[in-house]
């Protein structure tokens, strides 16, 4: 049965398939006029509102390091980038940063960075312990490919929650962009993934949009992964190269069938995503404030999305994380971007989720795991 079909505003709530077919995923992704992608982000939004409600959950993120170890061919952060000023936070900023989530009510805390090998795992596990113990908060970690015995010494320690993009389904893709950090040492992301999940995390991933040499197929491939991972927290942004990096310098050729990586792109792999999954957590990202600050974010929580990520990160070092340019909300203290989430929300009438927020996908499925 199909959720979904150009011209039409069914929708049939269907948890054990996938709401779409490659063809429709294909289609929807190509569709360019106004009218039918207006019945998308209607229903997208319906489909939101049924199965996660009308709360918008923040998750309070703090870029603890950039460093990297990594060379991918995008990214401001990637260890060749000599011009970037490398920082690593402290246990006590880091520290502070939850504090300051739960003094202005977020239910959860993200600790991100590049793939920092001088993030040990006794230090993360300290974190863990420390945060969970001293706030109580729902805990994220995204810090990349780490040892299988890492992410469980992390688990153990009380993180709940692992945010690890797999960015495309396609490994001649992936790694035409993200070389390995050493020779040899290729990781299966898909498979982490499936790791993650049995260690009893609560399991997000996502994608980047318009990819140098990405398909309508390739595209519409990854969102049907996202409905196959059974994944809690899905991720989307469109993909822009930072100029400190070989595709910011040296754009790769256009290719006939290219995705774009727009704005209105990013929409509706956002609402095709919300079909798949709807029960998953999903965000509007900063990267969508970049492309449109005016109204970025609140148009994918329109058109999908239940979750914004403030930043919490010291003003000091938020510039030193620049994965992509023109990053928006760089210079902001987390006090201002906390008052301007709520104002932004009450505009389009939504309102500031409590609690961990957890996704009623984990929540289900671990109930019927105890």
């Amino acid at each position: 049965m199909s959720a979904l079909a150009t011209g039409s505003a069914t929708y049939t709530s269907r948890r054990e398939g996938p709401a779409l077919s490659m063809g429709e995923l294909e289609a929807w992704l190509r569709q360019e006029e106004p009218s039918e992608l207006k019945l998308l982000w209607s229903l997208a939004d319906r489909v939101r509102r049924q199965e996660v409600g009308d709360a918008v959950q923040l998750r309070g993120l703090v870029e603890v390091s950039n460093h990297c170890a990594r060379q991918c061919h995008y990214c401001g952060i990637r260890a060749g980038n000599a011009k970037l000023s490398r920082y690593r936070m402290s246990l006590d900023e880091v520290l502070g940063c939850a504090r300051q989530a739960r003094r202005l009510g977020y239910g959860t805390v993200v600790l991100q960075a590049g793939e920092d090998p001088g993030l040990g795992s006794a230090w993360v596990a300290e974190a863990v312990r420390r945060i969970k113990a001293e706030t109580g908060l729902a805990l994220t970690l995204s810090l990349g490919e780490r040892s299988l015995a890492e992410l469980a010494a992390w688990r153990e320690a009380g993180a709940d929650r692992y945010l690890m993009r797999f960015e495309t389904g396609n490994a001649r893709l992936f790694a035409s962009i993200h070389p390995p950090a050493r020779p040899g040492q290729a990781c299966d992301r898909l498979a982490l993934l499936l790791q993650l999940r049995s260690l009893g995390y609560e399991v997000g991933s996502g994608i980047l949009i318009g990819i140098p040499g990405q398909t309508y197929a390739d595209l519409a491939l990854d969102i049907r992964l996202f409905h196959e991972l059974e994944l809690d927290m899905i991720g989307v942004g469109p993909f822009i190269p930072h100029p400190d990096t070989p595709l910011g310098q040296a754009p790769a050729p256009a290719l006939e069938g290219q995705v774009p990586n727009t704005e209105l792109m990013t929409y509706k792999v956002l609402a095709l995503a919300r079909l798949m999954r709807p029960q998953a957590n999903l965000p509007s990202t900063t990267a969508l404030a970049t492309l449109n600050l005016a109204a970025g974010r609140e148009l994918g929580l329109q058109r999908g999305a239940n979750v914004l990520m403030p930043n919490l990160t010291p003003p000091k070092y938020r510039p030193l994380y620049e994965i992509y340019p023109a990053k928006a909300c760089i210079r902001e203290t987390a006090e201002q971007c906390h008052a301007c989430v709520g104002a932004r929300l009450r505009r389009i009438g939504r309102r500031i989720g409590s609690g961990p927020g957890s996704a009623p996908s984990f929540t289900q499925r671990a109930a019927a795991m105890a």
